[in-house]
């Protein structure tokens, strides 16, 4: 059994501001659950830090992408870190931050091998600058890591794209606009907007999902869960809020299958931002029911699960 590690990547340069002069407040992810005992629930082995560059407003004139220099240099930092871990075998439970670390998640990855995703996300973050209103990579990760986008971020170190298409589960999206949802479904990418995966079922989704890893003989997989997936009732300190949404139940069987399983490279967790929730009434039960999962999979090699 991989013993579990903790990484923290504490980035917000994806985001936009929420009010002028005010910066996103994810960067505070890591302390603020650790502050309401999710690494006591994970006991990980180890916990790694890697500062993130400094906030700006600034839009990259070349790539039209918020921080696009900062997030690719920060991008490099994390994947070697998270290089390093993988080799020694361990299984990273990284904190964000907002979805932009996926990024270097997912470089690290490639130069690891052949890796498949599973994007749990209430977005499909499949877009890019033409399409967005913000200029955010957080709005833009699953397209950039697919490799569309413009090179300064899709192609770092001639990579790209640093996880194919086909080899992605995008899972849980309910932002039903027709406009934002047919440049995903023109792709290659297996695509369960929430009523889909309500309809095909989490065990078949999450089966089929481990099916082609194990069909096409992949390295391994790595998870992205952002927290907005969540339904909104339970988690509404996100970013970009959408009605309805997975129950913790629902979240906890898909993870508790996909942790399962030996092929299971690690696990990103995003875009719970502290100063939406300053009293932590949202982040008590996520850490409560998150934080068993994960705690499961580190003592008991043989978990099933929810």
């Amino acid at each position: 059994m991989k013993k579990t590690v903790v990484i923290e990547f504490p980035s917000n340069l994806g985001l936009i501001e929420p009010s002028k002069g005010i910066e996103p407040g994810v960067k505070k992810l890591p302390a603020w659950l650790r502050h309401h005992g999710f690494y006591d629930l994970v006991k990980p082995q180890k916990i790694y830090s890697l500062e993130a560059p400094p906030y700006t407003m600034n839009v990259d004139e070349e790539s039209s992408v918020r921080n696009a220099d900062s997030i690719g240099r920060y991008a490099v930092q994390q994947a070697n870190l998270l290089n390093q871990i993988l080799e020694e075998n361990m299984f990273p439970v990284v904190i964000g931050g907002d979805c932009s670390i996926l990024i270097g998640n997912s470089i690290a990855l490639r130069r690891a091998g052949n890796y498949g995703l599973f994007f749990l996300d209430g977005h499909t973050d499949f877009g890019w600058p033409e399409l967005s209103k913000t200029a955010g990579a957080a709005g833009m990760d699953l397209a950039i890591v697919t490799g569309q986008g413009h090179p300064k971020l899709t192609n770092i170190f001639g990579l790209s794209p640093y996880i194919y298409e086909q080899n992605v589960w995008c899972v849980g999206n309910r932002d039903f606009n027709e406009v934002y949802v047919k440049v995903i479904t023109n792709s290659a990418i297996n695509y369960f907007d929430l009523n889909r995966l309500r309809q095909w079922g989490i065990s078949r989704c999450c089966n089929d999902f481990l099916g082609l890893v194990a069909r096409k003989k992949l390295d391994g997989f790595w998870i992205h869960f952002d927290v907005d997936v969540l339904d909104d009732e339970l988690m509404p300190a996100v970013d970009s809020r959408e009605t309805g949404g997975l129950s913790f139940e629902e979240v906890k069987e898909i993870l508790g299958i996909l942790l399962d399983h030996e092929k299971a490279a690690g696990i990103e967790i995003t875009i719970l931002d502290p100063d939406l929730d300053t009293e932590g009434v949202y982040t008590k039960r996520f850490v409560a029911e998150m934080g068993e999962v994960l705690a499961m999979k580190n003592k008991n090699p043989e978990f099933k699960g929810n």
